[in-house]
């Protein structure tokens, strides 16, 4: 790789974690190991963390980002998390994400700095500004929306949006039946969280390419928007 790549870089940082620096550590752990496993055909680099706080990840172009913030906080024992994207040049180099430099990963720190003073739970930067005033507006609804599910919702959402199943699949996967799961799906907004994404992923297939469209997407079997709550 030359300096002039282009790259995705996800920097994630867990809110609070300094209380209990060992428990965030093996939590971060257990994360970028199923990350590695999701993203093994776009990664760029391993997934790793520094200092038992702080996650970082390398994507090719075209990868879809958006993915690992919906699998990171749809975890049963998920933890509240601040994710920052940055599309840009990286540094040439080997090793995990961690080990990597360049101006995408100053970018991504500099708008993790802004979203901890903002208490925004995910802001995107590609150095295109009518892309980032959006991206600003919208991201950070994102994190909200997850970050409001309970746990059952994000065992019903995580089946939905990370595994791509139908709600059908979903229920018999959960011995539950369909309308359960219609439900807690609705009560958990997991229509809404998966067209949100979906808007973020072609903001950012725009910032990239234009006609790019990431590798992995959000199912499109999600409930409809009169189901009962």
């Amino acid at each position: 790789m030359t300096e002039s790549d282009t790259a995705i870089v996800l920097i994630g940082d867990v809110v609070g974690s300094r209380r209990n620096v060992t428990e965030a550590a093996d939590w971060l752990r257990s994360v970028a190991r199923e990350l590695d496993r999701r993203f093994a055909d776009d990664r760029l680099a391993a997934f790793a963390f520094t200092q038992g706080d702080e996650l970082q990840g390398l994507l090719r172009l075209g990868a879809d980002p958006f993915l690992a913030v919906l699998a990171t906080a749809l975890r049963d024992e998920a933890r509240s998390i601040r994710w920052a994207i940055s599309v840009g040049p990286i540094g040439p180099g080997r090793g995990p994400a961690t080990e990597r430099s360049g101006p995408a990963f100053i970018a991504a720190r500099e708008r993790l700095t802004a979203a901890r003073a903002a208490r925004d739970g995910l802001v995107v930067v590609t150095g295109q500004p009518w892309l980032d005033a959006l991206f600003d507006d919208v991201a950070p609804l994102l994190s909200t929306l997850l970050s409001d599910l309970t746990r059952r919702q994000r065992t019903v959402a995580s089946l939905i949006l990370v595994e791509g199943l139908r709600q059908a699949d979903a229920a018999q996967r959960l011995a539950v039946s369909r309308a359960t799961i219609s439900v807690v799906a609705g009560r958990g907004r997991v229509r809404e969280i998966g067209r949100l994404t979906r808007a973020l992923r072609r903001l950012l297939a725009e910032a990239v390419g234009g006609d790019a469209e990431p590798s992995t997407s959000v199912a499109a079997d999600v409930p409809s928007a009169d189901v009962p709550a």
